[in-house]
């Protein structure tokens, strides 16, 4: 069962730009849960079968326009009913009018009630990106992640095999880090996984005989990138002898994180192997697939069509 993540409210409220316009007692304490917001026009007209107060509400012109048209005991008793559930939030949206029959229910009951001047469909779009970035399910795990042509790889592998220095090497040809040895990893929407490093070591590098270094204070900010989304999974293992590793690419690995289904390669280290070349090409062949080229696939489609032409090679 996926662990359910909170936002606290006023970080949101400070991050969206929202007025106050009344605040709870518990305002320092309440936080959101859900990454959803409702639109209460149902609810104001008094139908809340299906409605779930957890969700922050917002308040646009469509129900601006509605409430005009009630009297003022009707829209006191409007309120009054939509105020009796522990709603998260209300926020009125487009600087449509506060009426004050909100303000008074607000106040009897204690709920947390913001303004903006923004646009409803405008205030909607950021408000519900910013909350499931806040909410999305995540794990940790241990990796470095780098970005390589605007492909975010994703390294593993034992400790000590050379993840790190791999990546120097990538930063030194201009690519950039993103985290090195945890990576926090977050799902965006339905099969995107975005990842970034926890706050504390963010673009700080642990090199076996140098010790930390920072990357941004080293290598500048064009060395370090926030976060990426992860669109390749590289393990990377000491080379086996003996051991048969693919060498033409017609066999598809995936590794599947968070419910996503990520495409893989696995890298065997060697000593003269150069890792950051190779990974560059990993990056810009991934790349080429998601365009619809696989390199394998089209030698392979003209092998076979040399052998059925009687050709051979």
């Amino acid at each position: 069962m996926r662990t359910k993540y909170t936002v606290p409210l006023k970080t949101v409220a400070k991050e969206l730009g929202l007025k106050p316009l009344h605040l709870s007692a518990d305002y320092e304490n309440a936080v959101l849960s859900m990454s959803e917001i409702n639109r209460p026009a149902l609810q104001l007209s008094g139908f809340y079968n299906y409605f779930d107060p957890k969700r922050m509400q917002a308040i646009g012109k469509v129900e601006t326009t509605y409430l005009e048209t009630l009297t003022h005991e009707e829209r006191l008793k409007a309120f009054e009913q939509f105020m009796t559930y522990d709603i998260a939030a209300l926020v009125i949206c487009h600087g449509c009018k506060t009426f004050p029959e909100c303000r008074t229910m607000a106040e009897r009951f204690d709920r947390n009630v913001f303004y903006t001047d923004e646009e409803t469909s405008s205030f909607l779009a950021r408000a519900i990106f910013l909350l499931h970035n806040y909410l999305a399910p995540r794990l940790t795990t241990h990796g470095v992640l780098v970005d390589v042509y605007g492909e975010g790889l994703l390294l593993t592998g034992d400790s000590g095999i050379g993840k790190s220095e791999t990546a120097l090497e990538l930063i030194k040809r201009g690519h950039r880090l993103v985290a090195d040895d945890a990576v926090e990893i977050k799902l965006i929407g339905q099969n995107t996984l975005v990842g970034s490093a926890p706050e504390i070591i963010r673009y700080y590098m642990e090199l076996r005989g140098i010790g930390v270094i920072n990357v941004r204070h080293i290598y500048g900010v064009g060395a370090v990138l926030p976060s990426t989304s992860i669109d390749l999974v590289v393990e990377m293992e000491d080379w086996v002898d003996g051991k048969a590793y693919d060498r033409l690419g017609l066999t598809s690995e995936t590794e599947t994180i968070l419910g996503v289904e990520l495409p893989k390669v696995t890298i065997p280290v060697t000593p003269g192997r150069n890792l950051a070349v190779i990974l560059e090409l990993a990056a810009m062949n991934n790349r080429q697939k998601k365009m619809g080229y696989n390199a394998a696939e089209m030698l392979a489609a003209e092998h076979d069509r040399a052998v059925d032409s009687g050709m051979g090679f």
